[in-house]
């Protein structure tokens, strides 16, 4: 686990995989979806992230450490996934071939929401299981 005692970890089979999949879908859509540890971190620090998604496999550690102290001093959600690969696809870095498989996914450390666009029932019980965890 991470340096914030609070942060979520999503496992492959988890039923956050399919909540957090589909919220990263619906921001990116409406364009509220920020790509990268430097755009991250600026959102992070300017207050404006609601969730925070960092994948676990982020070889650099002071990254690591400087996303998670930027959101346990801002109060924002951190959800950790196993692989920068799955983070880059879920964020729409890739390409879908004819049968809707991602081809060239291109992995992302990290993952910032500053909007979560329409409201939607997933949204809805991935906020009730944050409010589980002490978060929003």
């Amino acid at each position: 686990m991470s340096d914030v005692e609070d942060a979520v970890e999503v496992g492959e089979h988890g039923e956050m995989y399919n909540l957090l999949k589909e919220v990263l879908k619906n921001a990116q859509v409406n364009g509220s979806l920020l790509h990268g540890i430097h755009e991250g971190t600026k959102a992070l620090e300017k207050k404006l992230g609601v969730l925070c998604v960092l994948a676990n496999n982020c070889e650099e550690a002071m990254y690591k450490k400087l996303v998670t102290g930027l959101c346990a001093e801002n109060s924002t959600p951190l959800i950790e996934v196993d692989s920068n690969k799955t983070l880059g696809e879920w964020s729409g870095l890739c390409k879908y071939d004819n049968n809707g498989q991602a081809r060239k996914v291109v992995g992302c450390s990290c993952v910032v929401v500053k909007h979560f666009g329409d409201d939607t029932q997933e949204l809805d019980t991935l906020l009730e299981i944050l409010k589980k965890k002490n978060f929003a």
